[in-house]
């Protein structure tokens, strides 16, 4: 029996699973997490598996299905291109998803997930422009211009995280950069990601340490200061370079960094030095639906865009 209005969504990320039931009313009905397995094949049979916890809680089966993951779809091949969670590239991830359920699946990135999601009932409610950045496991983004999330002619628009980390300062050692798993060195995602903060902090004390625990320590120590101190420089270096491309009047983060609090006093404090303006208002604000922001867009997935005239 299928509920009329019910929508489920799931949001693939690098160490969890989430998932929701949203009513017509955008109000969750049912929310699971689990974390992300290692292999492309479990990861298939764990998203199926949540999907049927979560149409069981609401007592109804059928519901349409929205996924959003890491990285695109290659309009050219079909298969999943681009993906921190590299087992996923190369393959049929929207036919598997099918063949499992038995039935249609939507898909999209996570970031643009994350972007619809705020542009329909979150921050960024009446913007018309909007860059969603997500601060995880990887680096990615969304870009909304005029209610509409941009995807471009080779679903790349917004892949900020893949770009070189702007006006590199070589007394922190930014040149040439890490090594990323594209195959690049110093790419934004091995400076931003929640593993490219621990690798920073590694690096210049000799000391591992997991982002979170780094955030914490940095009230009493001051290594972990000043750990947080570049990724904030840095992090207002990249976004800078985003508003000096197409100005958007919003920046909304999301992703497990996104609850850093001082991220949002410090950051745009620092991007003005960069941004080629006499004056910067674009606001920096926290996605307001937090962790559940990916997967209430991947919900909204085939929607007409969140009732409004533009589409993921």
């Amino acid at each position: 029996m299928v509920a009329a209005g019910l929508r489920l969504g799931i949001d693939l990320g690098g160490t969890k699973i989430a998932g929701v039931v949203l009513d017509e009313n955008g109000d969750e009905r049912a929310v699971r997490r689990i974390a992300t397995p290692g292999g492309y094949g479990e990861i298939v049979a764990a998203i199926a598996g949540l999907i049927g916890e979560l149409e069981q809680a609401v007592g109804y089966r059928g519901l349409p299905i929205g996924v959003g993951h890491p990285g695109a779809i290659s309009p050219a091949s079909g298969l999943l291109k681009n993906a921190n969670s590299i087992c996923l590239n190369g393959r049929p991830l929207q036919r598997d998803l099918q063949t499992a359920l038995g039935r249609p699946v939507t898909l999209a990135n996570d970031a643009n997930c994350l972007g619809a999601s705020e542009l329909f009932d979150g921050a960024g409610v009446g913007v018309c422009g909007l860059f969603a950045a997500i601060l995880g496991t990887g680096v990615g983004g969304a870009i909304v211009i005029d209610g509409r999330v941009r995807v471009g002619p080779h679903a790349i628009a917004g892949e900020w995280g893949h770009n070189p980390l702007p006006w590199p300062r070589p007394d922190w050692d930014e040149l040439p950069g890490p090594n990323c798993w594209c195959g690049r060195r110093g790419c934004i995602e091995t400076w931003l990601s929640g593993p490219g903060l621990t690798a920073d902090h590694r690096r210049r004390t000799g000391t591992t340490m997991s982002a979170e625990t780094i955030v914490a320590a940095a009230a009493a120590d001051a290594d972990a200061l000043e750990t947080l101190e570049r990724y904030e420089d840095r992090l207002a270096r990249a976004l800078a370079h985003v508003i000096n491309l197409f100005d958007p009047e919003l920046v909304v983060l999301g992703g497990g960094l996104s609850r850093v609090a001082r991220l949002y006093r410090q950051v745009p404090q620092r991007w003005s030095r960069w941004v080629f303006s006499d004056v910067v208002t674009t606001r920096l604000a926290a996605a307001r639906h937090g962790d559940a922001s990916g997967a209430r867009g991947a919900a909204r997935l085939g929607q007409s865009l969140l009732k409004r005239p533009s589409a993921v």
